[in-house]
């Protein structure tokens, strides 16, 4: 069966033609998987980034003997628990939603991706087994055994996300498996996720977004603090780690987006031209900044010639396909596309400079800035990160629209035909403003347990010197 032929159908274990569901709550479960997403997808940089810095912090007092870097690690590792344990919640209703919101979905091609949520599960236990043992583990194991106990919650937070996003590279670049009949036969699940061009990219894009995510807003927590007075010596070690950390990583990131959208051109052209606006195809193609496709071209925007082509194709000729190569029903919606698009890289770009100017700063005169308009900048980029984040996912996952597997199923046929979407949907806003709250409140108490007065041996507390 051809791959046009497929989206129009499904097929059951029988052969029996399954038209696409009649659910008249589509946008509703949309809007709750993204809901979830947006909430979980900020959890996982941390599960990624923080128990790096964490390590960093206690290897540091094993090599040094401060005791500072030992009550950072102990402190952070509490923080680091918080989250895990939100993390759980909100990843546990993302796998609920998978099965209840798209089973036709899971049920087709869970032969092709299975493997990829089983060996996530498997990273999850380790993380949840050898985290616990961390974080009590202190003054209760070696210093060094201590330590080594923390490198598999690290690994497994890295692997866990790794083998997610590798489903979610081949839900864009489907491969791995046979149509045949209307079903996913001869599936090969190793070489789908992991031989999937479309996986790598992602994957290093998410893996550096991680660290600017996390960096950025526990920098900005300390940055924060010094508003307010709090500016002894663990302030300025706890910010140090954590701004340099996302400082490392934002200037990377429009290197990996180059070659992340070169890969998009290549693979899904359509999402190229809905980031773009671009209609027609087109040789030579502009890049328009700002404004708004009105359905066929860009309206008041900026366009600079030749741009897109160069920065797709490496050439200022190459030809770009347009939005007029597929009907109007095969195309994203464009402007949501592009806005996200637009703010992922305008924010991008804004942390990469801030970045650019602490990093030459602390190195190059050895200490931290003392500007109040840089510690108000980092104030700001934490939340900025996060909206970055998301902006990006919504161009991944929106550019995709209206195929939940790229060009074999749409996301009309994969959603469920049950009711109640509408209750769901109230309900698991109730559930995210209470798991907000309530780490909210553990976060303040875990801020308001006051250090050890033998630890801040810094008697300046208002110098902008790091230890």
């Amino acid at each position: 069966m051809s791959v046009t032929a497929w989206a129009s159908c499904l097929v059951t274990a029988a052969g029996t033609p399954i038209p696409p569901a009649e659910q008249e709550y589509l946008f509703l479960a949309r809007q709750m998987q993204a809901l979830s997403l947006a909430v979980h997808i900020p959890l996982v940089c941390f599960g990624v980034a923080f128990p790096v810095m964490v390590l960093y912090s206690e290897w540091r007092y094993l090599r040094t003997g401060d005791v500072m870097y030992r009550a950072l690690a102990r402190r952070w590792s509490k923080v680091m628990l918080a989250l895990f344990a939100v993390g759980v919640v909100t990843g546990t209703i993302l796998s609920f939603e998978l099965g209840l919101l798209w089973p036709n979905f899971m049920a087709s091609f869970g032969n092709v991706f299975g493997l990829g949520f089983a060996l996530e599960g498997f990273s999850f236990f380790i993380e949840a087994i050898f985290i616990a043992i961390y974080v009590y583990g202190w003054d209760r194991l070696p210093p060094r055994l201590h330590l080594l106990c923390g490198i598999p919650v690290a690994i497994a937070g890295v692997a866990g996300s790794l083998f997610v996003i590798a489903v979610n590279g081949w839900m864009n670049h489907p491969s791995g498996f046979t149509l045949r009949d209307g079903r996913a036969v001869a599936a090969d699940p190793w070489n789908a996720l992991f031989g999937n061009p479309f996986f790598w990219h992602e994957w290093v894009h998410m893996y550096f977004a991680a660290f600017m995510v996390a960096g950025f807003l526990l920098a900005g927590a300390y940055a924060w603090g010094r508003s307010r007075g709090r500016w002894g010596r663990y302030e300025r070690l706890a910010l140090t780690i954590a701004l340099t950390t996302a400082a490392v990583a934002a200037p990377l990131q429009p290197v990996i987006g180059d070659w992340a959208g070169r890969e998009v051109a290549r693979l899904q052209p359509v999402k190229l031209a809905a980031m773009e606006g671009l209609g027609p195809t087109t040789s030579g193609a502009p890049l328009h900044f700002f404004g708004w496709y009105n359905g066929s071209e860009v309206i008041y925007g900026i366009a600079i010639p030749d741009l897109l082509s160069l920065l797709a194709f490496h050439d200022p000729a190459a030809t770009v396909q347009g939005l007029d190569t597929v009907p109007v029903a095969d195309r994203p919606p464009v402007n949501t596309v592009r806005f996200a698009f637009q703010a992922m890289v305008g924010i991008g770009s804004l942390l990469a400079l801030l970045s650019v100017i602490y990093l030459y700063v602390r190195f190059r005169h050895r200490r931290l800035p003392t500007s109040r308009w840089f510690y108000r900048a980092v104030v700001a980029a934490g939340p900025l990160a996060v909206v970055a984040l998301i902006a990006g996912w919504i161009t991944t996952e929106v550019g995709r629209q209206p195929w939940v597997v790229y060009h074999v199923m749409r996301t009309s046929q994969a959603v469920t035909g049950a009711r109640g979407i509408p209750i769901g949907y109230g309900t698991l806003i109730v559930v995210y403003l209470c798991l907000a709250v309530a780490l909210a409140w553990l976060l303040h108490r875990l801020s308001r347990i006051p250090l050890d007065p033998d630890l801040d041996v810094d008697l300046d507390g208002q110098a902008d010197h790091a230890s």
